[in-house]
């Protein structure tokens, strides 16, 4: 499998990056950069752009702590340590300085692969939530939930945090039809005897704050049978 990744090498033993060079390339990873000192590092990270470092401590011209914060101090790049240096005190100063991960040498190579494919696993979900949206506009009913704010018609009303849920729940998931049991579970987290009363009252709160007429609804419609959903007029 191809992988995408650039993907910094830094340590001042050949063998070492050899090492590294023919495990990440049988696994997909062809986008290798090398460096043998602190301050080749430093420069290939200013001229491209890096996804994952993995970094040994014990440098001829710097330490990879040192490395480390100037790299944190300009960038966020994935860090994961590689050393021979295999105190706590060294395990737990890496990874308070801004490491993502730290391994000691000697290792395995395919437990280094796992950890940087988890590393970048993460990487990739943190940017797919920092581009969703956060802000759910459904006719005139707008939701700002990072800040939690419920907009209708321009005009801000209060809602109690399950009434909010719930209305969370449906704009993010409008036109599609969902069981009073789904609809406790995934708003109230859990599974329940008697939850029916529960969400049916919840619904009907809600109703009275979003519809022109709660006993007429148009937006939070009952499915006869099947449950409810949220109508989204495009």
């Amino acid at each position: 499998m191809y992988m995408s990744e650039n993907i910094l090498l830094v340590d001042d033993e050949k063998g070492i990056i050899d090492m590294l060079k023919i495990a990440l390339s049988k696994n997909g990873y062809s986008h290798l950069y090398t460096a043998f000192s602190g301050e080749e590092a430093l420069t290939i990270v200013e001229k491209h752009s890096i996804d994952l470092i993995i970094l040994d401590i014990m440098l001829p011209d710097m330490d990879g702590f040192e490395i480390c914060k100037r790299i944190r101090s300009k960038l966020q790049i994935p860090i994961l340590f590689l050393s021979a240096k295999t105190t706590d005190f060294d395990v737990i100063s890496g990874l308070t300085l801004g490491g993502d991960d730290y391994i000691k040498k000697p290792f395995n190579p395919m437990e280094l692969i796992a950890r940087i494919k988890a590393i970048t696993r993460r990487q990739k979900l943190e940017k797919i939530q920092k581009t969703q949206t956060s802000i759910y506009e459904i006719g005139e009913i707008k939701v700002d939930m990072k800040k939690a704010i419920v907009l209708i018609d321009g005009h801000s009303v209060e809602m109690p945090s399950k009434e909010y849920e719930l209305l969370c729940f449906f704009l993010k998931h409008p036109n599609q039809i969902f069981s009073i049991a789904h609809l406790y579970e995934a708003v109230w987290g859990e599974k329940g005897i008697g939850y029916e009363n529960t969400v049916v009252v919840h619904i009907r709160r809600l109703r009275k704050k979003i519809e022109v007429n709660p006993s007429s609804p148009e937006k939070l419609i009952n499915i006869r049978g099947l449950g409810y959903k949220f109508v989204s007029q495009g």
